[in-house]
């Protein structure tokens, strides 16, 4: 489907192989902003941008293993995207199966161990079983973490943490003003996975738009005009090369 849509003259050209990286992010997060915009711009059904997206998804997962990134985080389907078209949503919900069936057998190759955060429950029954086989093909996986944001929201994510913390209480687990800021990592979707350094969004938009607000709190925020269909390993290659310029002082004087 949508064949010859999924990559622009620009992401062809972007073949170059790039000098190893000294400095680099232990774990990117990517808002993969601007597929519907890409799909107007060429006449095309916005489900023709998301499977063009799709396909940069694709491209982004190899580039950050090959990077040795240890994790990456992909903003696939906010909390908010329920309020688009039903039709649209449909085809959203389908995409996983269509990226698993054809990528999950290079992901178990690459070693990749694949993760979701957000409230999977709400979704469709066939996304759910696309869900729980991706996580069982990979669960043995020792590599980097593909992290999947589906059905998520930063805000949400936090009330959930606290609802976690609060049934503890109830339940003697834990002690009311035993949190703090260390363990409420421990409450979070992203528990167990390296703190957030690198977050990416394309399209032009500067905004975090709900992902990952607690974990953002001090990562570097690199935006592009670039649409997310043509976003190429150039690209990222670029936002960590910056990202390395960076001086990381979290309040501290240089």
């Amino acid at each position: 489907m949508f064949k010859g849509f999924g990559r622009s003259q620009r992401a062809s050209a972007a073949a170059v192989e790039q000098p190893a990286l000294d400095v680099k992010p232990r774990h990117i997060g990517l808002i993969m902003d601007g597929n519907g915009r890409w799909a107007q711009q060429r006449g095309l059904p916005r489900i023709a941008g998301h499977h063009a997206g799709m396909l940069a998804m694709k491209e982004a997962i190899r580039a950050c293993d090959d990077f040795g990134i240890e994790c990456v985080t992909l903003y696939a389907f906010s909390t908010e995207n329920w309020k688009r078209p039903a039709a649209e949503v449909d085809y959203l919900m389908r995409l996983p199966e269509q990226f698993f069936r054809s990528e999950i057998d290079e992901l178990v190759r690459r070693n990749v161990r694949v993760r979701f955060i957000g409230d999977t429950e709400r979704l469709p029954t066939h996304t759910q079983e696309t869900v729980r086989r991706a996580i069982q093909c990979t669960q043995h996986n020792t590599g980097m973490i593909v992290n999947f944001a589906l059905n998520y929201g930063g805000r949400m994510e936090i009330v959930a943490a606290m609802e976690r913390y609060a049934r503890e209480v109830m339940e003697g687990r834990a002690t009311v003003g035993q949190l703090t800021e260390a363990t409420c990592d421990r409450y979070l979707d992203t528990a167990g996975l390296p703190p957030l350094d690198l977050v990416i969004r394309t399209s032009g938009e500067i905004r975090l738009s709900n992902f990952l607000l607690w974990q953002a709190a001090y990562a570097e925020l690199w935006f592009t005009d670039v649409l997310w269909p043509d976003f190429t390993r150039d690209d990222l290659y670029q936002a960590i090369c910056d990202y390395a310029k960076r001086k990381r002082r979290f309040g501290a004087i240089e």
